[in-house]
């Protein structure tokens, strides 16, 4: 069985209520029906559907006509009355904006999740959830990866990497790549079940370069390796040196993460930007994401070049993330 069908056997075991508030989509709501089908999840749609594809046993929200509309008007403007908002504008988000609503409806409790970005942007799906959902009781930042799953490859966990951050924080500071070093470890940890192992990733390996650049990422892993001693951290390694034993042998022999990295932590949004599209056009790898991490409930955002198979696959994700 492979890694996404693993993944879904354990959405399985557990159902949660996942909502995809892209109805105008027409691959949000073909991956809506297999979800359905599979048994991945319980699906809720928010908005009117724009095809007909069979939508049994799927529950359908139209907000102007559902009996939690008003009630979650009233708590939105509640909840960010402090921050200026008013009733009248809690009310058009609601009605208009669709991840306002998806977002409420995690937050009563109606359900688990969010998978949104179809058709949005990652600032249209993350703000809402920051705004209403909040990051996680303990973690300094949200962050955002690709789940990688390299086929015919023996590196990381046979072919399976999170590279982090991939799709979320521009230009982080050291306290920051720490942080999403951690959060990435953690990830992994819950969503492959196996020891991850952490390289922070340059263009240097163990001071063979000397650049600012290379001294924020040999800083951001001496804060990583204090804040997550649980874990396997290692850097500043170049990529070759963290996925392959032959290249780390020579270039980082006292290393234990190099030649095994299975986390691989790029030090700006660019170079993790541009690695998992690599890998995912030139190896034909799976691309999933990307996964949010450090919100209190999980919003997960998608690349607006997914496929309906993407969609499915990043549904069970997040079913996997809520049972946590």
């Amino acid at each position: 069985m492979n890694f996404i069908e693993t993944i879904k056997e354990r959405a399985r075991k557990n159902q949660k209520r996942i909502i995809l508030p892209e109805t105008m989509d027409t691959r949000v709501l073909e991956a809506a029906q297999i979800a359905t089908i599979e048994n991945i999840a319980h699906i809720i749609l928010i908005g009117k559907p724009t095809s007909d594809i069979d939508l049994t046993n799927i529950e359908v929200i139209i907000p102007e006509e559902d009996e939690r509309t008003n009630t979650i008007i009233e708590q939105l403007y509640e909840l960010r009355k402090e921050k200026g908002m008013t009733l009248e504008e809690a009310k058009r988000l609601v009605l208009t904006d669709y991840m306002y609503y998806a977002c409420m409806l995690v937050k009563l409790g109606y359900a688990d999740g969010v998978v949104s970005g179809a058709c949005h942007s990652t600032a249209n799906t993350l703000r809402p959830s920051l705004q209403i959902i909040k990051t996680k009781p303990g973690v300094k930042l949200v962050s955002a990866f690709f789940l990688m799953i390299v086929p015919n490859c023996d590196y990381g966990e046979n072919g399976t990497f999170i590279f982090a951050d991939s799709g979320l924080e521009q230009n982080p500071t050291p306290e920051k790549l720490a942080a999403i070093a951690g959060s990435s470890a953690e990830s992994f940890e819950l969503l492959v079940e196996k020891e991850p192992v952490v390289a922070m990733l340059s263009h240097s390996t163990k001071g063979s370069a000397t650049h600012a650049d290379v001294d924020k990422v040999v800083e951001a892993t001496k804060i990583a390796r204090g804040e997550y001693p649980q874990y396997k951290i290692d850097g500043e390694l170049q990529l070759d040196a963290a996925i392959v034993k032959e290249v780390a042998a020579s270039k980082a022999p006292e290393s234990e993460v190099a030649g095994h990295a299975n986390v691989l932590v790029f030090p700006d949004l660019d170079a993790g930007n541009i690695g998992y599209k690599l890998v995912q056009r030139l190896a034909h790898a799976e691309a999933y994401g990307p996964i949010t991490q450090g919100i209190a409930k999980p919003i997960n955002d998608l690349s607006r070049g997914c496929t309906k198979e993407d969609i499915v696959g990043v549904i069970a994700i997040t079913a996997v993330q809520a049972q946590k």
